[in-house]
């Protein structure tokens, strides 16, 4: 049962590469017969689960709350879609990003609900890192727009160079990253060297010690929340 529950769940969320748009598209009649056996069998599952569990104890676990829930309104979804598309209109199948739900909530999912939890838990603690790093950057794109927004400078391709303050904050978002650099940079060195300083100081700044202190923040968090986890019949 453990086997087929999770090659059910590998096929329901595969189906993103062959359903449109797809990667590798199928007929529409395939993908969705497929996707209806495979909400059949996670309603099976479910069914075999309420069986050999007291009725009130079934009902009061959100775990099968959730899949209920999920596999209806994706046969909803589904039909709607199919209908939709018998006369033509153009429509979007909401319900994808429901898949992972299935993934998550089966009792053979027990290390990935601890994960989820464990990860859920370190956010409140990492939130403070995560606002001085975005005050950090949001403090360097307002310095960047008073810097060279005046200079009428102009990127390689002709664009104006920094003078959108939201283009900016982007931009150095990117730069944390070093996926722009030194593009990035180029046309306020061309004018002067010396804003290259401007660009050390942030990549040493934000690159070297928040990435590393948000780094450390996160996984010392996830680490003691992943030992404390307890375990019992509520996971």
């Amino acid at each position: 049962m453990q086997t087929a529950t999770y090659f059910f769940i590998f096929l329901n969320l595969s189906l993103a590469l062959f359903e449109e748009p797809a990667v590798y598209p199928l007929p529409f009649l395939a993908t969705s017969v497929l996707e209806v056996l495979c909400l059949l069998v996670f309603l099976g599952r479910l069914t075999h689960f309420a069986k050999v569990t007291l009725h009130n104890v079934f009902w009061k676990d959100t775990k099968n709350i959730c899949i209920m829930v999920a596999i209806l309104l994706s046969l909803t979804d589904l039909a709607v879609y199919g209908v939709l598309r018998l006369y033509d209109v153009r429509s979007i199948r909401w319900s994808r990003i429901m898949r992972p739900i299935f993934l998550i909530n089966f009792a053979e999912s027990r290390q990935i609900r601890r994960a989820f939890r464990s990860i859920r838990n370190t956010l409140p603690e990492i939130t403070y890192v995560f606002l001085l790093f975005m005050f950090s950057l949001l403090m360097f794109s307002l310095m960047a727009l008073k810097l060279f927004g005046e200079r009428n400078l102009q990127t390689a391709e002709g664009l104006p160079y920094f003078r959108n303050y939201l283009e900016i904050v982007f931009d150095l978002y990117v730069l944390v990253t070093t996926a722009n650099s030194p593009d990035v940079m180029m046309p306020a060195f061309d004018f002067s060297s010396w804003y290259a300083l401007f660009f050390i100081a942030f990549v040493i700044i934000n690159t070297y010690i928040f990435m590393s202190l948000f780094l450390a923040v996160v996984y010392n968090n996830y680490k003691k929340h992943l030992k404390v986890m307890p375990g019992g019949a509520c996971d």
